[in-house]
């Protein structure tokens, strides 16, 4: 509804209403005298106030007249568009009522197939381990950061999951990080279960705990750091892990037998990674987690490092790798640069050391 009263001539029907309101009549000689406007004006103006309820006039004598309190006329007119407006409620509750009777059904239906489930502590992340290693039928893929260093429980219950799985044919692939290779319970598991038929690779930076079954629900760390865990079975997300997973692996070294699988090797390319991420800037805890060691592991290397590149500073020593080149350029990875062999270049005592096996320990 569009209000006649709108405009410029809202002004004069504001002087008429007053006029009328004091003079209780509508003379319209009387009004043109003392307002000074035209008969044509106010005769708009009579009937603009009289279309909205501020002032009335009897049929019987037009000449008679007086103005209303606006708050009858407001309550005249907006009444049936608050009936109309209760009555949309009314119509809004109705839908909502019936409708959302089925919602529990959908989130059910959600949750339980397409959702995640939360599990707050690690005797239930166990429970939904084992639960869903006895129903994997084909494959298990997981990515162990730290070293390969768990709780001995921890580690038997994994053997005797791992076994069941092998025996009944099940693929088992698993990354660690290249400290792995130097923790004596690691090694151990790890020739145990190659023998049966598992798969272990090892690369020096790892992208966080992972486990998938049947590439059909993974297993992921909550965000607290707690022992909990997030079970994710949305078909979207759990493929993405899955590349993930697979890209990693592609980078991956094989590591069956520790013994003779390149330890020399594998502890260059730590110390590297360990250069390159003073260079970058890096803290000591940071370091830690990429590569999976404890802190006073790190800490012991960094030391050692910095002492072998005569640098009492991080930034010294992110000056004289440089100087040295023992970070690596994008291309030597490719195997473009003439030196892409950082190792190459070590300072001698830190190419003695490695040479000598002292390599880093397990988290």
């Amino acid at each position: 509804m569009i209000l006649p009263i709108h405009g410029e001539a809202a002004e004069t029907d504001l002087t008429v209403y007053a006029w009328i309101l004091n003079s209780r009549q509508l003379d319209l000689g009387l009004m043109q005298q003392d307002l000074g406007l035209t008969i044509s004006d106010l005769e708009g103006s009579i009937d603009r106030l009289c279309a909205v309820g501020l002032v009335v006039r009897p049929d019987d004598d037009p000449a008679t007249g007086f103005a209303v309190d606006p708050a009858v006329a407001i309550a005249k007119l907006t009444s049936p568009i608050e009936a109309r407006l209760r009555e949309e409620e009314r119509r809004i509750l109705t839908i909502r009522d019936a409708l959302d009777r089925f919602t529990p059904h959908y989130l059910e239906k959600s949750s339980s197939s397409h959702g995640l489930e939360i599990l707050g502590n690690v005797n239930e992340v166990r429970a939904a381990l084992n639960r869903e290693a006895a129903r994997c039928s084909h494959e298990m893929i997981s990515c162990q950061p730290g070293g390969g260093s768990r709780k001995p429980e921890a580690m038997s219950e994994a053997m005797q999951r791992d076994t069941t799985l092998l025996e009944r044919g099940v693929s088992i692939r698993t990354l660690y990080h290249h400290t792995a290779r130097f923790n004596g319970p690691s090694q151990a598991y790890v020739a145990v279960a190659s023998a049966l038929g598992a798969q272990y690779r090892t690369v020096h930076e790892l992208f966080g705990r992972l486990i998938i079954f049947d590439r059909d629900v993974a297993f992921i760390p909550v965000q607290d750091q707690s022992w909990g865990a997030v079970i994710l079975r949305e078909p979207s997300t759990v493929t993405y892990l899955c590349n993930v997973f697979e890209e990693a692996w592609e980078r991956g070294t094989p590591f069956v037998d520790a013994a003779s699988q390149g330890l020399e090797q594998v502890s260059r390319e730590i110390h590297e990674t360990i250069v390159r991420l003073l260079a970058e800037g890096h803290k000591d805890e940071t370091i830690a987690r990429r590569l999976g060691m404890s802190l006073r592991t790190a800490r012991r290397h960094i030391a050692d490092i910095m002492e072998q590149l005569n640098a009492t500073s991080r930034f010294q020593a992110g000056v004289a790798a440089a100087a040295h080149r023992l970070v690596k350029a994008p291309a030597a990875k490719q195997g473009n640069c003439p030196d892409a062999d950082a190792a190459s270049v070590l300072p001698r005592p830190l190419r003695e050391r490695q040479g000598r096996g002292e390599v880093p320990e397990g988290a």
